[in-house]
């Protein structure tokens, strides 16, 4: 079986999707068994999933997108603090 079906397969089982129609689960674990490179892809995508699965959800509306983005660049995950509001010298 071609890796790229089993890749597309396993994208779809780590996202909770149904299997596609050409590729079962016993055909799939069996070619993880021997294919060392799909073993690896298959890890990649987990630490993905969980990577994006610990992402906080932004606020609705542009606002809360715009407060998720900067905590992500301020690094602290708080909204406010330096690089905020009025710029102008004083």
């Amino acid at each position: 079986m071609q890796c790229s079906r089993i890749r597309t397969a396993l994208s779809a089982r780590a996202d909770g999707e149904a299997l596609p129609p050409d590729v079962d689960g016993p055909a799939l674990d069996a070619h993880l068994a021997g294919c060392p490179e799909c073993r690896r892809w298959e890890r990649q995508v987990q630490r993905l999933r969980e990577f994006t699965g610990s992402a906080q959800e932004p606020e609705p509306g542009a606002d809360g997108l715009l407060a998720a983005l900067r905590a992500a660049l301020d690094g602290d995950g708080e909204t406010g603090g330096a690089g905020q509001g009025d710029s102008r010298a004083g």
